[in-house]
């Protein structure tokens, strides 16, 4: 279970035991154990209707057998649909509101696509010659730093490299003496100035020339101690997401042996065909366009992402542009491959009241929203909805712009209003 499943699970216990965040006081948070619905007098006709049905003033009028207003009374409370959330629970941030606004309802535009890497947090190891893998250092999964090594590949390309490196070091060494033999001449008028002029040409030839062997080992990725054999390391710090190294195997110089890097924020690549081009341009340079991505392994789960590519050129055999959708990953559950079915959110021209879709609960086939009355008091009221886009629910009718609806946490207030159906009841 999740941490914050858990602490959403305990705020729920807290409400429904009738628990005050302030443990110094045994005030209840929210009704328990209400009284029986048939104690209250309020007669037939008034116990077939529900909260949703009656007006708040008749909800606020009502008193139980405690002498109490009806939505004040901790045990009986539930009657009436108000639920009393303390201060501390929204502090915490168990419960979050929200402000009913006028937006824009975005027009979805499904497109089809694959989910892929960010290439700018991936690096791909490959090897410059070929040769046979003999040592694979790390799995799939492990973590690794930049330099660290990879794979060792035996190569013939990079033991002939080494040994003209070995004979371009020992040339220099000769090279070297005879110099400094000269030189010793040279002082003593013994030998000429052209052997002098000669030797030291000779040394300098033999440098450039060790230079460049050398020069070539570290660009093969080897420092040439080791005759023959090739350490790929890794170029940046990060996870091992790609393995195709196999001990034994053939290393080709256009195959990818691993794949590293971070895979906490995905590219989803979409096709976007020739007739909605224009639409989702306009959009795209007007404001960053919302997305959404699904993929079959989540079903209902969509993962929000945002527009930020639009390609500058189009697939002539499927007439298509590429579209590319920034998607967070940051459980991993998005894997490099799958394929994704794409809604892309083009501004539309009306706007209409509009709370987050988390806001919107139902029971019985009855739709509803808690709104903030008074307080630490919030009653649900019957709404009806309309469209939904991008992680939002139009409003059709029972709020109005600038009224306060609970978002996150609304089903905690929900569990305490619908008691009444696990039995509980007023108390004796």
């Amino acid at each position: 279970m999740k941490t914050q499943d858990t602490i959403i699970l305990i705020a729920l216990i807290l409400v429904t035991a009738g628990l005050s965040c302030n443990k110094s006081e045994p005030a209840k948070a929210a009704a328990v154990a209400p009284a029986k619905p048939e104690e209250h007098g309020e007669g037939a006709e008034a116990k077939e209707l529900s909260d949703l049905d009656r007006p708040v003033e008749e909800l606020l009028a009502m008193t139980c057998e405690h002498g109490k207003k009806t939505f004040e009374c901790d045990e009986c409370r539930y009657e009436t649909g108000f639920v009393r959330v303390p201060a501390c629970l929204c502090e915490g941030g168990l419960v979050k509101t929200v402000e009913v606004e006028s937006r824009k309802v975005a027009v979805p535009l499904e497109l089809t696509g694959e989910v892929g890497f960010d290439e700018r947090r991936v690096g791909h190891v490959s090897s410059q010659v070929e040769g046979i893998v003999k040592k694979v250092h790390v799995a799939l999964g492990d973590k690794v730093v930049t330099g660290q090594a990879l794979i060792e590949i035996e190569s013939v390309e990079v033991g002939e490299s080494q040994a003209d490196y070995l004979e371009a070091e020992a040339l220099v060494e000769l090279a070297r003496r005879n110099f400094e033999r000269v030189s010793e001449l040279r002082k003593e008028n013994i030998s000429s100035e052209k052997e002098y002029l000669e030797a030291k040409h000779e040394l300098g030839a033999a440098e450039i020339r060790a230079r460049g062997a050398s020069g070539k080992l570290r660009r093969l990725g080897t420092g040439g101690n080791n005759l023959g054999r090739l350490v790929l390391r890794a170029p940046m710090d990060g996870t091992v997401l790609v393995m195709h190294a196999v001990p034994g195997e053939v290393a080709k110089t256009e195959e990818s042996l691993i794949t590293l890097g971070d895979n906490t924020t995905l590219w989803v690549w979409a096709d976007l065909y020739e007739r909605d081009i224009a639409a989702v341009n306009k959009g795209h340079a007007a404001q960053n366009l919302d997305a959404s991505v699904s993929v079959k392994a989540y079903p209902g789960d969509e993962f929000p992402g945002t527009v930020d590519l639009v390609g500058p050129a189009m697939d002539e055999s499927s007439r298509t542009v590429k579209v590319r959708v920034e998607v967070a990953n940051p459980d991993g559950r998005l894997l490099a491959g799958m394929f994704a079915a794409v809604k892309v959110f083009l501004p539309g021209m009306n706007e209409v009241p509009a709370v987050p879709r988390s806001a919107v609960l139902e029971d019985e086939g009855r739709t509803f929203v808690f709104v903030h009355h008074h307080g630490e008091y919030y009653v649900r009221r019957p709404v009806v909805v309309g469209r939904t886009w991008d992680g939002w629910v139009e409003i059709k009718k029972g709020l109005a712009p600038g009224q306060t609806a609970v978002a996150d946490g609304a089903f905690l207030m929900k569990s305490d209003v619908l008691r009444s159906k696990m039995g509980a009841g007023c108390a004796d």
